[in-house]
C-alpha cells in the first residue's frame, strides 16, 4: 500500500507498517508527509484510505494514517519502517 499511497499527488514522502491492534493484533499504519500547502485533515485522511482500498487487497489498506513533517531515514536515505 506504500507505492500505493505514493500516487497521489499531494504525498511527497509515505512509508507504511505495521501498529498494534487489540481486535485484529495488527493493523497497516501509513505515516504520510504531504507536499507544501496541503492540509493533513480527518478528510483527507478517509481519502487516502480510500484511494488504498479500493487498489489494494482490503486488508493492506491503512487503518490509522499520521501525517509527519519528516520520515525516519538511514543515513542511505531508505525510510525507518521500524521507527514510523
Amino acid at each position: 500500500s506504500g507505492s500505493t499511497i505514493m500516487r497521489l499527488p499531494y504525498v511527497r514522502e509515505g512509508g507504511v507498517s505495521a501498529a498494534p491492534d487489540e481486535v485484529r493484533g495488527q493493523v497497516v499504519k501509513a505515516c504520510i508527509v504531504l507536499v507544501k500547502g496541503t492540509e493533513g485533515t480527518e478528510e483527507l485522511k478517509k481519502e487516502i484510505q480510500n484511494y488504498v482500498k479500493k487498489r489494494t487487497a482490503p486488508y493492506k489498506y491503512p487503518r490509522i494514517v499520521v501525517f509527519r513533517d519528516s520520515l525516519p531515514k538511514t543515513t542511505s536515505g531508505k525510510i525507518q519502517r521500524n521507527k514510523l
